[in-house]
């Protein structure tokens, strides 16, 4: 498959497109800043703005799929939206925030005491993304939430999937690393399962 991943400087971007890679995708890694992009043997590295739908429609032209690993802060969904139609991209999958997943009590994660204050603002505007999505008829979408802790570690090759609900294992924790967070999305890529649709992924 052709694949566009916009944040393939970011943690986890730079890991989805080890991943994609290393199953043989042709891989667009598209950044503000495309000389932070770690450069890769087979990896085509440009430098776009969702904030310039037109030129960066021009970048997503032929591919199969949008991977969107962007801080939800960082851009404006319907930036995003319109730069796919334009190039007539059929699909996007946006790794999602953990923030607008629900615990066992019913409400949301970021509004539970544990969640940190830090980083409330990205969840909302994360929450938001989402709900927007959710409105869209003409986009085939798929929002990856992470466990709670999401961060670099080992490739284990092994996740459970779950839906609306935070995802804790035998001890309680909700975890994913970036590494096996990246073969959840690349197997969604692969496989649709979620189509239009959120889903969960943890331990």
């Amino acid at each position: 498959m052709n694949i566009a991943i916009i944040g393939a400087s970011g943690s986890a971007g730079s890991r989805i497109v080890s991943e994609a890679l290393a199953r043989g995708h042709q891989v667009t890694g598209i950044a503000r800043h495309a000389d932070k992009i770690a450069s890769r043997d087979d990896l085509r590295v440009a430098a776009g703005d969702v904030a310039q739908p037109g030129a960066l429609a021009e970048l997503l032209a032929g591919h199969d799929v949008v991977v969107s690993a962007v801080r939800f802060q960082g851009f404006d969904l319907e930036d995003l939206l319109e730069a796919l139609r334009r190039a007539h991209v059929p699909r996007l999958v946006m790794v999602g925030g953990a923030g607008s997943l629900r615990t066992a009590s019913g409400g949301l994660w970021l509004d539970a005491p544990p969640f940190p204050e830090e980083v409330k603002g990205e969840a909302r505007a994360g929450a938001e993304k989402l709900k927007a999505l959710r409105a869209q008829r003409d986009i085939d979408w798929t929002f990856l939430s992470p466990s709670a802790l999401f961060e670099p570690g080992e490739r284990t090759g092994r996740y459970r999937v779950g839906s609306e609900e935070l995802l804790t294992d035998a001890n309680g924790e909700s975890r994913i690393s970036q590494e096996d967070y990246a073969i959840a999305l690349l197997d969604e890529v692969e496989s649709p399962r979620h189509r239009r649709e959120r889903f969960t992924v943890g331990y």
